[in-house]
């Protein structure tokens, strides 16, 4: 048994390559820490954002957070506010970023990032998982830097055997005194 744990733990050792050989899984989203504004528009109707992202735990996870607020519409008179926590972080064995949102609606979901998708600037996830969502939902996720201070990100929807509908669009601008 103690022969197994110790090989167990030799081959997690071994699996992950030293600091120093680690490239930088971060990229872009390192530019992300600080405070932003955005303005939205979409099927929550037109809103404005506020956002902030830090680095976690000696810089292995970057976590944003998120509160939108929506105007008044027909749909929703009252307007709307929504909150959500988007945690990335980097799967070594996969070598790829992943995020896990919190919605204030009860959804969670995790996305993984698609490189083939995307450019040198653009960035997309696709969801993995849902929870408490409708079965089959999926969800993409793109995050297109226009520059280290101003960001475009879109969030999509698909019912299962549809193509992906664009649910919200997202233009954050870094807040002044913040880079």
């Amino acid at each position: 048994m103690i022969t197994t744990v110790v090989g167990v733990v030799l081959l997690l050792t071994l699996s992950v390559p030293p600091a120093s050989h680690q490239v930088d899984q971060w990229g872009h989203f390192r530019s992300f820490v600080g405070d932003w504004q955005g303005h939205e528009s979409g099927k929550s109707g037109i809103g404005k954002g506020t956002r902030s992202y830090r680095f976690l735990m000696g810089g292995l996870y970057l976590l944003g957070e998120n509160t939108s607020r929506f105007e008044p519409q027909e749909k929703n008179p009252e307007g709307e506010v929504h909150r959500d926590w988007t945690f990335f972080s980097f799967d070594r064995m996969r070598k790829v970023l992943v995020i896990r949102q919190f919605h204030s609606e009860g959804f969670v979901n995790r996305l993984v990032h698609v490189p083939a998708a995307g450019t040198p600037d653009k960035y997309v996830f696709v969801s993995e998982a849902s929870e408490n969502a409708p079965p089959g939902l999926k969800v993409r996720l793109t995050y297109e830097f226009k520059s280290k201070d101003s960001f475009v990100e879109i969030f999509e929807l698909a019912l299962p055997g549809e193509d992906f509908e664009v649910f919200l669009t997202n233009r954050w601008n870094r807040l002044r005194g913040n880079s």
